[in-house]
């Protein structure tokens, strides 16, 4: 890849994350601790998996040290406890977590560790630095997301 191009992915990778920052940080709610930790939680792993995607897709061009440094950071958040987010009593407030979580807290459980195995699994894949290996992982972690998404996650906001 031309130096260039190269600089000029990295400064709009600087700059999405300047940008999300205060997003993020804004989301950051002393009165709901339980839901801005786990709405920081999916933040980070869009941040890390939007692009990859977007690579594989062809929507940004292909830098192979790019998309193995979000894989592996992908990798990394996917092993934080995000179950510590969803206490007793969280289900109210600012989130779109739906109440079938704390129904089916052994099938939401599962489903995390789905994401966890698919991350580590587009990990290695973007270590080996095969496209095609990179593009199942790719599949198979957006399937984990969506299996979740659709039994557990709300287009808009409950309360």
């Amino acid at each position: 890849m031309p130096m260039p191009l190269k600089r000029t992915l990295a400064a709009a990778a600087v700059a999405a994350s300047i940008a999300a920052a205060p997003l993020v940080s804004a989301r950051l709610d002393s009165d709901e601790p339980l839901q801005s930790y786990r709405q920081s939680y999916f933040a980070i792993v869009a941040m890390n998996f939007g692009p990859i995607a977007d690579m594989v897709k062809g929507d940004i061009p292909w830098d192979l040290e790019m998309l193995q440094g979000w894989a592996d950071d992908l990798e990394t958040v996917t092993e934080l406890d995000l179950l510590r987010g969803f206490a007793p009593g969280s289900e109210k407030g600012m989130t779109r977590a739906k109440p079938a979580i704390w129904e089916n807290m052994d099938d939401f459980e599962a489903k995390l560790a789905d994401l966890r195995e698919a991350a580590e699994a587009l990990d290695e894949a973007a270590e080996g630095g095969d496209r095609a290996a990179i593009a199942e992982a790719v599949k198979a972690t957006g399937g984990a997301c969506k299996a979740c998404h659709d039994e557990y996650k709300a287009k808009d906001y409950l309360y």
